[in-house]
């Protein structure tokens, strides 16, 4: 199995990440707790709205501070971080970066692995405010807001654990794999040069 995991990890980044080797989290990959997580992450993806070509959902959000905002206004004219980081201090000038923050994929008290941040399952807003955070102390470069609790932006974008956007004038111009495998800065930058 441990093969097999590590050669689907080479189509992307995340074998290349020292914070996520296979040993601390292999070992709990068909445990109770990680079907548990990918049922609801199916569960959830089962309200996806958001394909390329098309309109992208203008979903509820939070701000740090735990002002009502939205998707569309962070709208320019309406993968490891560091990657991700790259993409924003490049691309800045012409596009906007937003990182929504959904619920917490690898939470202590769901499927956790070793040498991951304490995180349990946000309860309320307010906690998973907290946890989004612990993720501006990484400094994204671009602002971080929250998903609902009911997780709707998270099932309108099939989000879950993560997903990388482009989106240009409210519609999608580019939907990512689902990650950690379909996490693809380098797809995005692609997409940016065309734009630019």
């Amino acid at each position: 199995m441990r093969k097999i995991h590590l050669k689907m990890g080479e189509k992307s980044t995340m074998t290349q990440n020292p914070k996520f080797r296979y040993e601390d989290w292999g070992p709990t990959f068909f445990s109770l707790r990680f079907i548990k997580t990918v049922l609801s992450v199916n569960w959830c993806s089962l309200g996806l709205e958001a394909f390329e070509g098309h309109a992208a959902p203008d979903t509820a959000l939070f701000t740090l501070d735990g002002q009502k905002t939205s998707i569309h206004r962070f709208l320019k004219g309406n993968v490891t971080l560091d990657e991700f980081k790259q993409l924003v201090k490049d691309f800045s000038d012409v596009a906007d970066f937003l990182i929504v923050y959904l619920a917490e994929a690898h939470a202590t008290d769901a499927w956790a692995f070793k040498n991951n941040v304490d995180i349990s399952m946000h309860k309320n807003l307010e906690e998973r405010l907290a946890a989004a955070r612990t993720l501006v102390k990484e400094d994204p470069l671009c602002p971080v807001v929250v998903d609902e609790m009911t997780n709707i932006t998270a099932s309108k974008y099939g989000a879950l654990p993560e997903r990388l956007y482009v989106i240009q004038s409210g519609k999608v111009i580019y939907q990512g794999g689902i990650g950690p495998w379909g996490y693809n800065p380098e797809e995005v930058r692609r997409v940016l040069e065309k734009i630019n």
